[in-house]
């Protein structure tokens, strides 16, 4: 299987490549471009959550601690003394540090469930609902953090399927096919409480209009097309085209027909009503 720094390199290589196409088809808003990108990076790293000594695994667990032990003292913090606000801070981190830790390793094994596509979906409605009620991002950018997750988690199976492969030595590993699978029919009572997991989180997930109808519309496609190459001399650096189109956007003088929606512009005069009223679209998770 491929190492964590493997994962890491390439799980980043690829967010960094889609978020680059989201940013220039203005189909979210440059301040969450950074946020869905992490979840790209992070989904390429979740499928070893089940490898007990790894740091997916272990920062996971970390991270739930965290969050969790700090969250009860949000809720009791007007009912308890600082005595008390203490002793439930760390029985709680360690309660998930370690006895979750623990007993979750106990039950899972390596490149069991969590190495399929069915734990990839998963993950995706996790994310959304992350970033949607606990991060409180917009909607639309809840479910590309949560499909950034997904594509990642499929870069991570890939690349662990492509290393059972020993191209050099001219045969396959006893690994392959263990990797990239949708379920795990070895153990069905796994995939059973996966596939319930699973149903259960996507009736917790946000509203999925803003984001279909994102990636679906038609002038988002056509921009990434016309986008894909320069138009002209590349960079725009010899004939100064490029430059100027960049200083017109930043004076607010050209605006993007993207149906996702760009910054709003300042309307010409003699504008009829209609157009005063009528709201102009914006990226995802736009102000």
């Amino acid at each position: 299987m491929a190492n964590f720094p493997t994962h890491i390199a390439v799980g980043t290589l690829v967010s960094g490549a889609l978020a680059t196409l989201t940013l220039a088809a203005d189909a979210v808003s440059p301040e969450n471009v950074l946020a869905v990108a992490i979840a790209g990076v992070v989904g390429s790293v979740l499928p070893d959550i089940d490898l007990k000594e790894s740091r997916p695994s272990q920062a996971m667990f970390n991270g739930l601690g965290l969050f969790i032990s700090f969250a009860m003292l949000f809720v009791f913090v007007a009912q308890l003394s600082i005595a008390e606000m203490w002793i439930l801070w760390i029985g709680t981190y360690i309660s998930i540090r370690y006895v979750a830790y623990f007993i979750f390793h106990r039950m899972s094994y390596h490149r069991g469930i969590y190495h399929s596509v069915l734990a990839g979906v998963f993950f995706w409605f996790v994310t959304a609902i992350i970033y949607r009620y606990v991060l409180q991002r917009h909607e639309g950018v809840a479910w590309l953090a949560g499909a950034f997750t997904f594509i990642g988690y499929l870069v991570h199976l890939t690349l662990d399927e492509i290393y059972s492969v020993d191209v050099m030595g001219a045969r396959i590993k006893r690994s392959f096919g263990s990797a990239l699978k949708l379920i795990d029919r070895k153990h069905m009572g796994h995939t059973s409480a996966m596939a319930i997991a699973t149903v259960i989180a996507f009736l917790l997930t946000p509203p999925t209009q803003v984001f279909v109808d994102g990636i679906t519309a038609k002038p988002l496609w056509t921009t990434l097309h016309n986008k894909l190459m320069p138009q002209g001399k590349w960079f725009g650096l010899f004939n100064g085209e490029g430059l100027k189109k960049l200083h017109a956007r930043i004076n607010g003088r050209e605006s993007s027909m993207i149906i996702t929606g760009s910054l709003p512009t300042k309307k010409p005069s003699g504008t009829s009503e209609h157009e005063k009223t009528s709201p102009i679209p914006r990226p995802l998770g736009a102000p």
